[in-house]
């Protein structure tokens, strides 16, 4: 017999090892995980960027306020309205899971100066009177962090990731409020912010304004170029809704930003598409040479 044949077996090429026919196997089942591995995270990336639009409210930037401080300017045609679910807060309060009102309808606009959001929800009772011991006036909020990079706990906050709130009453009128977790809350005086309200047929529309700079500390200065969380609260006062018993929303973010040239994961997802493309293929080809012993 020749030398190659009484060369012990450990010495000779195995399937872990790479020889002139291509990669060995291990490599293979590598190669093969990290290609699904890319195809996964391809097709999960849109998924999460679509989650994330479902809680986009789009701002509209105008010239001119005109009459976005009505709310029903004409202005406010041409703004997209979302539609924003409602649900009790669960407060620890008598009756405090029972609330009637559902969603609330939101569009936001800005004009270089000043943000314009209006609340819209079913009503078909104006409660605008506290004036006996069982009434309750009808009532609206919208939360905002102080800080508007972060996005604090829901419940009013913390003490590390405070919020404003912007409440408007139909008996009392318009109040800017602090908060750092819930039973923290506190007026701020001189509020900047305005409101104006009507009740037609059956529903409530409110607007709320204010300007985009803040003009003191604890007070949420928003950028015209960056997004901000926003979150919305209704109060029904024929339902004796009041305090922590209330129709409350999730986070949703008021979409400020520039959306020019398209969202920018669109460019990272055919990135990731193109590699998984040639990685997978280049994979299968590997697998059948070897399949043929080529």
């Amino acid at each position: 017999m020749g030398r190659d044949a009484d060369r012990p077996d450990a010495e000779r090429p195995g399937d872990d090892e790479v020889d002139d026919r291509g990669i060995g196997s291990r490599e293979l089942v590598v190669a093969a995980a990290l290609a699904l591995a890319v195809v996964a995270a391809t097709a999960a990336f849109p998924a999460a960027v679509d989650a994330r639009a479902a809680y986009e409210i789009p701002v509209e930037g105008q010239s001119s306020a005109g009459d976005l401080a009505e709310p029903t300017g004409d202005a406010w045609e041409s703004v997209e309205t979302v539609t924003v679910p409602l649900s009790s807060t669960g407060a620890a309060v008598p009756g405090g899971a029972d609330t009637t009102v559902e969603f609330v309808r939101v569009g936001a606009a800005r004009t270089d100066e000043r943000l314009y959001l209006r609340l819209s929800w079913s009503d078909p009772t104006a409660n605008e009177s506290t004036g006996s011991l069982r009434a309750f006036a009808d009532a609206a909020a919208v939360q905002l962090p102080v800080s508007s990079e972060s996005r604090p706990p829901i419940a009013m906050g913390s003490t590390d990731e405070r919020v404003n709130v912007w409440y408007w009453n139909a008996a009392d009128g318009t109040e800017s409020l602090l908060a750092g977790g819930a039973g923290s809350t506190t007026q701020m005086s001189e509020s900047a912010v305005e409101t104006t309200a009507t009740h037609t047929g059956d529903r409530w529309a409110v607007v709320f304004t204010r300007p985009l700079s803040a003009d003191r500390a604890n007070v949420t200065d928003v950028d015209p170029d960056q997004d901000v969380n926003a979150a919305f609260a209704v109060w029904e006062g024929s339902n004796d809704e009041r305090s922590g018993q209330k129709a409350a929303s999730e986070w949703y973010y008021l979409s400020l930003g520039p959306a020019e040239g398209g969202p920018p994961y669109e460019t990272v997802l055919w990135a990731l598409a193109g590699i998984a493309v040639v990685f997978t293929t280049l994979v299968t080809v590997e697998g059948i040479r070897r399949t043929r012993g080529e």
